[in-house]
């Protein structure tokens, strides 16, 4: 077969401009065409006319208008799979793939190690052990460079089509090494049959990431361990249809796989966590799969050939014996998360902290779990030595003396995060900044209702020791903090350089200078976005004190704030960068004095909602010599055609508008 229909004949045949085979018969006569072709009803051949027949039979190119007369070909699959599987090449491979979705079809069933060129099937026996040589070093080339393209299909472009010509197209342009789906065409989706294409022409698979493809079941993902054995990150979200039996796959053919991602998985099971366990994984998340329990849990943590490094685990019916069972045997775990264990109780909490396995833990990561209390958070903290961060959400049970007691038996805790925990108070929070050991970096409480201002003519304590390792903190949304607050937080956090007040409407102007004038290192970034009572008083202030090493500078929302602001940072500021005075106070003569500044560059800038007109044209101008990015929403007052000589000129400049 591979005689008669040589490269020459394929060329002749399939090759040339727009022309395409009208159905006319390439032979003299139905039984000669028969001698070699299959008869068809449909011709899905590329004629070019313009080009000499290379068979020897004659030919009739008459227009026959009789539809009796006219005789189509049409190559069976088992011909045509046997002649694309010779191309010499990936580019042409690719380009007949171009041909009809019928060759593209065929081409990504082929897999790599059917493809055969001429040269291979004259070779003789002889020339065997020279090429074997020559093989071993292609191979070792093109294990170098495979494996680098990135593909993302969403939506409606997800469909088999697209992935059977991914894996075509990619051969030739150093190999796909990344594959995202995101969603489904709800007509013609994603398939265990566009995952074999992907398995059969894209051995260098690293990472695979399917969200949301209801038709992806078993058969696709086994195609993948079978095909892909380089893979090393498997990312699978509401996938209903997976059970235990592709998971048992994917652990025997992909040695490499490292992390793996189940999020609403429904049919996966514990079976599913103890096969993976038996690999090399080192990060695994599972999210909303109901089938999976303590005994899944057990048998991923215990087993000692998994050197597990990052565990996450949402929404999941385990009960006290997985933390336990975490706390003795997660000796390689350093990143852990536990959200809406609604199953686990003061006792699990307690057992972790107390099974002195975590040594290793950097960061913890709790949400939405009503069994960890004080004394869990006392264990945590004793038994987890090397934590440094640690972030804490809806936690309603946590009080001031857990959180004090943490602190105190964590040594080396850096970053602390609260969020919605309604029972902290004040007083928690002024004791653990007194109580640090030095360590404690990073602090960001937010929408922690149960803060409130401290009564007037309250004072701290003379020995009151302050707090210099806080470099960052961030009080948001809390609506009970006040000036006093701010006013003590000033004499305890004297060295703080990153400051975010966003949303704290109980602050004013005499609550904030303290705090201004006690830092003694300077601040780098402030946010005091929708602190509506602050005003230009506030803003004088820190331009002054801080005004010689501020970056970034964000006052969103606050409408006492103007233009005697942007004269106190186009004066002190000259190394601010980044400023947002959205939906403020501040008009064109505002934005006239910031311009004035022959030191200012500032290379992001936001005035949206601000009051400003085709009159601060000029200014926008000469600031816009530095810009990178403007933002110019909601200025009602600026024209379209004002926006468009800003857009030509500052070429540089991303302009929203």
């Amino acid at each position: 077969m591979s005689k008669v229909f040589g490269f020459s004949v394929l060329i002749s045949l399939f090759s040339g401009k727009n022309d395409f085979f009208r159905g006319d018969s390439i032979c003299s006569s139905i039984r000669e065409g028969s001698l070699f072709l299959s008869l068809g009803r449909h011709a899905d051949l590329y004629f070019p006319p313009s080009k000499r027949f290379r068979i020897s039979a004659p030919v009739d190119l008459r227009d026959n208008t009789d539809e009796s007369n006219r005789v189509s070909i049409e190559l069976p699959d088992e011909c045509l799979f046997e002649i694309l599987r010779r191309l010499p090449g990936d580019q042409e491979r690719s380009s007949c793939a171009c041909v009809s979705k019928r060759w593209l079809t065929l081409l990504s069933n082929i897999r790599r190690d059917e493809l055969q060129s001429e040269e291979d099937v004259s070779m003789t026996s002889g020339d065997l052990n020279t090429l074997e040589e020559e093989e071993e070093e292609k191979e070792e080339n093109e294990t170098e460079s495979n494996g680098y393209l990135s593909r993302i299909l969403e939506g409606m472009k997800a469909t088999d089509t697209r992935l059977a010509a991914i894996s075509v197209g990619t051969s030739s342009r150093g190999g796909l090494g990344k594959l995202l789906v995101r969603g489904s065409n709800p007509t013609r989706g994603v398939t265990d049959v566009g995952l074999r294409t992907v398995a059969r022409g894209c051995p260098a698979l690293r990472v695979l990431s399917l969200w949301n493809v209801p038709s992806v079941g078993d058969e696709g993902l086994i195609e993948i361990a079978k095909g892909c054995p380089l893979l090393e990150k498997l990312d699978l979200r509401q996938c209903p249809s997976i059970t235990d039996r592709c998971l048992a796959a994917l652990a025997k053919g992909c040695r490499n796989l490292s992390e793996v991602t189940l999020d609403s998985c429904r049919m996966v099971g514990n079976e599913g966590l103890r096969v993976l366990a038996k690999g090399s994984l080192r990060s695994v998340t599972v999210k909303d799969c109901p089938l999976v329990g303590d005994q899944g849990i057990v048998g991923l943590v215990s087993n000692h050939a998994t050197g597990l490094t990052k565990l996450k685990l949402h929404g999941l019916p385990v009960t006290d014996l997985s933390l336990a069972v975490i706390g003795r045997y997660g000796k390689q775990v350093t990143d852990l998360v536990l959200e809406n264990l609604s199953n686990v109780s003061e006792r699990g909490f307690w057992v972790m902290g107390n099974g002195r396995g975590l040594q290793k833990l950097i960061a913890l990561s709790i949400s939405s779990c009503e069994g960890v209390t004080d004394l869990g958070f006392d264990s945590i903290g004793k038994g987890c030595l090397s934590l440094r961060q640690l972030c804490v959400r809806r936690c309603s049970v946590l009080s001031d003396s857990g959180l004090v007691s943490l602190v105190k038996s964590a040594p080396s805790l850096e970053r602390l995060q609260l969020e919605e925990c309604h029972r902290v108070t004040q007083y928690g929070i002024f004791g653990l900044l007194m109580n640090s050991r030095e360590s404690l970096k990073s602090l960001s409480i937010k929408n922690c209702l149960g803060i409130k201002d401290l009564d007037k003519g309250m004072e701290l304590p003379l020995a009151t020791p302050p707090c210099e390792s806080l470099r960052s903190l961030s009080i948001t949304n809390c609506p009970g903090f006040g000036d006093s607050n701010l006013i003590v937080l000033g004499k305890i956090c004297s060295r703080l350089q990153n400051l975010d007040l966003t949303g704290l409407t109980g602050i004013t102007d005499p609550g904030l200078f303290p705090l201004l004038e006690g830092c003694e290192v300077g601040f780098i970034k402030v946010n005091v976005s929708g602190c509506s009572n602050l005003t230009d008083e506030s803003v004088s202030a820190l331009c002054r004190t801080h005004g010689w090493c501020l970056e970034v500078l964000n006052i969103d929302s606050c409408q006492k704030i103007g233009d005697r602001s942007l004269a106190a940072i186009s004066e002190n500021c000259q190394l601010l960068r980044d400023l947002d005075i959205s939906y403020s106070a501040v008009s064109d003569g505002g934005v006239a004095e910031l311009s004035h500044g022959d030191r200012v560059n500032l290379q992001v800038l936001s005035v949206a909602g601000c009051r400003v007109s085709d009159k601060s044209l000029p200014a926008l101008k000469k600031l816009g010599r530095s810009l990178l990015g403007l933002n110019l929403q909601g200025c009602n007052g600026i024209s379209q055609s004002s926006v468009n000589h800003l857009i030509e000129q500052l070429w540089k400049c991303d302009i929203l508008h």
